[in-house]
């Protein structure tokens, strides 16, 4: 018998779009789900990749995957939140995240944009920014023409254009590499 190296195939997912459905420059890149030669999709080999990051530090947590906008959601938690406290600290699940990322991509050939939460870090982070975009708006409100919030991830930025949305205001990115962020104008 042969061994015969395929490329990862790629199944197209729903296409994430920016603010009024024009997808930002980082956006344009078709989303897909990598799947490797095998035929396991990229949540799960995140998943197996977690565990095992998990059996190493002799913790306990229960993984679910999922699919968001178009990306692979891999989510931890414990049922004793003691467990992945030091784990959940954001700069640490996006060191994760981004370990979890090149261990699909060696595993499919294919870059990953899946997400990573750890003991729902990204949904604290995610009230957070609605925090940080409603004192933006009150900004606004009061008179300013714009309001711009701090550099964040691309990921993060894609979230505030979505909440700013829903607020019925327009946002768009502005700056380069780290110095990319948010501003915020009245619709």
């Amino acid at each position: 018998m042969t061994d015969v190296e395929s490329e990862p195939v790629l199944v197209p997912t729903a296409r994430g779009r920016g603010v009024d459905g024009v997808a930002e420059d980082s956006e344009i890149e078709q989303a897909a789900v990598a799947v490797g030669a095998d035929g396991v999709d990229e949540g799960d080999i995140a998943a197996d990749y977690i565990e095992e990051l998990l059996d190493i530090c002799d913790l306990d947590g229960d993984i679910d995957i999922d699919q968001r906008g178009g990306r692979a959601y891999v989510s931890v938690d414990a049922a004793d939140s003691q467990d992945l406290r030091l784990l959940s600290n954001p700069e640490t699940v996006t060191a994760l995240q981004e370990l979890t990322r090149l261990a699909v991509q060696n595993r499919t050939g294919v870059f990953s944009r899946l997400i990573l939460d750890v003991g729902g870090s990204r949904d604290a982070r995610q009230v957070e920014l609605a925090q940080l975009v409603d004192r933006a708006i009150e900004r606004i409100s009061a008179g300013s023409a714009t309001a711009s919030l701090p550099p964040m991830s691309s990921y993060e930025r894609k979230l505030v254009h979505d909440i700013v949305a829903e607020r019925g205001y327009t946002s768009e990115s502005e700056g380069e590499g780290r110095d990319r962020h948010t501003v915020i104008t009245k619709a």
